[in-house]
């Protein structure tokens, strides 16, 4: 795999086609991110250098990690090709053999979990994440979550005359297309897809493919060779993704797109997906609320409202939005304000780190001032930090964990940063307004169900009651938590998924085993004249 010329500890890695590697002759250079933190224009220039073929490879410095091969449109078409061949064999392989290879990817997983874990901080996200984002791959494929999904897979129903099952078929070619903020994490789903019997064909974005290359090759690729699935099951390429995308839709093999972005362009490209006749499998943007009740542990609330602060705030799952019900509001800030002030940036490779770069530093500062000039009260950060956590209002990289208050649940929306996903560090806290006290549980509720967004919500409340009324009521969101960690992992719950502009028309908790295929009734029956059947009620007797 590593090539004569490059000797970076990741290696080299060509599109992945048909069970072989195709070398390249353009490369995209990953620079270890702590590196790009202390020099930035310096690694911007060595990997130019290296891309542009003005440094050899053989020169390349430590900091270099690794690199991948540039696919072309022929390539795209190939690994398309390929997967069309690979699925037609692949779906008639039994349900058990197909859980089996997510077994065996779960094991390999938990074998190789400190050297994802050390990847995924090379790429640049901060050590405590990159556990969280590999706890999150282990949840997903967990025994009790593959119990589950292959009770949902197929029922088998034994009458006196037949045999009745309802069961999932493999929809066929699907293409994924992971985000630039965690490629690895998002990746891995696709083991549910190839779970369900489908071929996968992989994007790995130019800007981040090396984590992508690196596991579907040591991860993916083995599980599909232990179980004796067709190797070209599995294809992955570096690619340019306008180029990509476009020959996804305009191909009669592809079935299904997986596709990670904004909503806004997350919406439009599942519309051109649904009227090329493929299925879009949308995960886009989140606006999370999380709602403290009165009769809360405080300590607790304050804890996980300060997830929102993780990555920056530049995971779709965190906490957006928290409406902290009056009573409490004063004390909840005051322990929310003391724990974001130790929050801290740095380098990714050191434990205590939880902040990553945020570029559009311009767009945090103008959703900011609209939200003061719209009347929200600053309670904390703000500022322009460099990685030591010391304010540099001009080039800081770094963004202090913010938190606003807003008062009043009537007019919050018309803040974007209430209204909108921000994806930076930024947490407004909903205060409802005395007047609004009268059934305020009634319109906490309805304050969430009318969120354009539905990735996850939660609740924080000692009381059942409480818990009873705000579960029977909110009905958006792939996920509503009650009294935990409002980005944990859990196993048989999903990771994934959602409802609105979070998922689009047809978004809902994603199980990507069951979003990439169909359901199918099959009745086999045994001495049934068809006249009969149709005419005498046969169709309909008992179970035996």
């Amino acid at each position: 795999m590593p090539s004569d010329d490059f000797s970076g500890p990741y290696g080299s890695y060509g599109s992945y086609v048909d069970g072989r590697e195709r070398p390249g002759t353009q490369w995209v250079y990953t620079v270890r991110a702590s590196a790009m933190l202390r020099n930035f224009f310096g690694s911007i220039r060595t990997k130019r250098s290296l891309e542009k073929g003005t440094m050899a490879a053989a020169d390349a410095p430590e900091e270099v990690i690794g690199r991948c091969a540039v696919a072309d449109e022929h390539e795209v078409q190939a690994a398309l090709r390929s997967a069309a061949r690979a699925a037609d064999e692949w779906s008639r392989a039994p349900l058990a053999t197909r859980l089996r290879l997510v077994e065996v990817f779960h094991g390999l997983v938990r074998e190789k979990h400190d050297e994802i874990v050390d990847l995924m901080i090379a790429e640049g996200h901060p050590s405590a994440l990159a556990r969280w984002e590999a706890s999150g791959i282990l949840a997903n494929t967990a025994p009790a979550t593959r119990e589950f999904l292959a009770a949902q897979m197929e029922h088998r129903t034994s009458t006196a005359r037949r045999e009745l099952t309802v069961r999932r078929v493999a929809d066929g070619v699907v293409c994924l297309n992971p985000p630039q903020n965690a490629t690895i994490a998002n990746v891995l789903l696709g083991v549910w897809a190839l779970a369900a019997g489908n071929a996968l064909v992989v994007r790995a974005p130019r800007s981040a493919p090396l984590g992508v290359m690196h596991v579907l090759r040591h991860l993916i690729a083995p599980a599909l060779e232990a179980v004796g699935a067709p190797a070209a099951a599995l294809s992955a390429l570096c690619s340019d993704a306008p180029t990509t995308l476009r020959t996804w839709l305009e191909s009669p093999l592809v079935d299904d797109v997986m596709y990670f972005g904004s909503s806004r362009q997350g919406i439009d490209f599942g519309a051109r997906c649904v009227a090329a006749g493929k299925k879009p499998v949308l995960e886009l943007a989140g606006n999370d609320i999380c709602v403290i009740w009165h009769d809360a542990d405080l300590d607790l609330a304050a804890q996980a409202l300060t997830e929102a602060f993780y990555g920056s705030g530049q995971i779709c799952m965190v906490p957006n939005v928290a409406v902290v019900h009056p009573a409490v509001a004063d004390a909840l800030l005051a322990k929310v304000a003391r724990r974001a002030a130790g929050i801290r940036p740095g380098y990714p490779e050191e434990a205590g780190t939880l902040l990553s770069p945020v570029l559009r530093t311009d767009l945090f500062r103008a959703c900011l001032d609209q939200a003061l000039q719209g009347g929200a009260e600053l309670v904390c950060g703000g500022r322009r930090l460099d990685a030591g956590g010391a304010e540099d209002p001009v080039g800081g990289l770094f963004l202090e964990p913010t938190v606003l208050r807003v008062d009043g649940l009537k007019g919050a929306r018309d803040l974007e940063a209430v209204r909108h996903e921000t994806f930076f560090p930024l947490l407004p806290v909903v205060v409802p307004a005395p007047e609004e006290t009268p059934g305020l549980l009634e319109a906490v509720v309805r304050f969430v169900n009318t969120n354009e967004y539905g990735l996850r919500n939660s609740l924080w409340t000692g009381s059942q009651e409480v818990t009873d009324r705000f579960v029977a009521g909110v009905r958006g969101g792939g996920l509503l938590k009650v009294n935990d960690s409002h980005i944990g992992f859990l196993p048989v719950l999903p990771t994934h998924g959602g409802t609105g502009l979070t998922g689009g028309p047809g978004g809902e908790a994603n199980y990507p085993m069951l979003r990439t295929s169909h359901l199918q009734g099959v009745s086999v029956a045994r001495d049934i004249r068809p006249l009969d059947a149709v005419f005498d009620g046969q169709a309909t007797e008992a179970p035996a």
